[in-house]
């Protein structure tokens, strides 16, 4: 299994979510922006397994594609740095990938999901983007802009992303359902992000993500 996790100036935060991974994890890769802060020797320090690699273009999902390309595990979990996601549920994930699931991904708004770090305006748009996936889809995500995922590495030749910023949560879920792919849904809790500054713009990466909904409808 190998853990993706990237990042941007989190050396603040990385101490709790490291020192959670379990150390049977065999790979944590963590793909850096070139943060200016102490991030990355932070993390070489807290774990054993920690694999730096830099990645060459800007945003979230040019970093979780080039952590993919460099992932040794037959598993791949997608981790935020910013203590938001816990550690401690990677196992209900990988409880689904065991029981023939090819995608397992992260749900807010379903059983004890939930989040301390989500103002009305994006629930609201949480809530419009994952009914607008569902109806041009013809899926049933109850959340499509959350980052807490687990895959099969090799069904990456089968959706071949190419999202570079937030968006790639959405484009992921999407391309994962047309590929007939078997998704289920894991309920995960939301913390607030421990430190640091966010990366997410609330009407810059809305756009992106409505832009890759309608863009995989008209693409087919």
């Amino acid at each position: 299994m190998s853990v993706i996790v990237p990042t941007l100036n989190e050396e603040v935060s990385l101490p709790l979510v490291l020192s959670r991974i379990p150390l049977s994890v065999k790979e944590v890769l963590l793909v850096d922006g070139h943060s200016t802060d102490n991030t990355v020797s932070v993390a070489q320090q807290l774990h054993p397994k920690v694999r730096v690699v830099y990645q060459e273009g800007r945003g979230k999902g040019d970093a979780l594609r080039c952590g993919f390309s460099q992932a040794r595990g037959d598993i791949i979990v997608t981790l935020d740095a910013d203590g938001s996601m816990r550690p401690e549920e990677m196992g209900c994930f990988l409880e689904a990938l065991s029981q023939g699931y090819d995608f397992a991904k992260g749900t807010r708004f379903k059983g004890d999901g939930g989040s301390s770090d989500m103002p009305g305006h994006r629930v609201f748009g949480n809530w419009a983007f994952a009914r607008l996936t569902n109806l041009l889809h013809r899926s049933r995500y109850t959340d499509v802009t959350y980052g807490y995922n687990a895959f099969w590495k090799g069904c990456l030749e089968k959706v071949r992303l190419r999202s570079n910023g937030f968006d790639i949560e959405t484009e992921t879920a999407i391309r994962f359902k047309k590929a007939r792919l078997k998704v289920i849904e894991v309920p995960s809790y939301e913390d607030a992000r421990f430190g640091g500054k966010a990366n997410l713009r609330s009407l810059r990466d809305g756009w992106l993500i409505f832009r890759v909904i309608v863009r995989e409808f008209v693409n087919g």
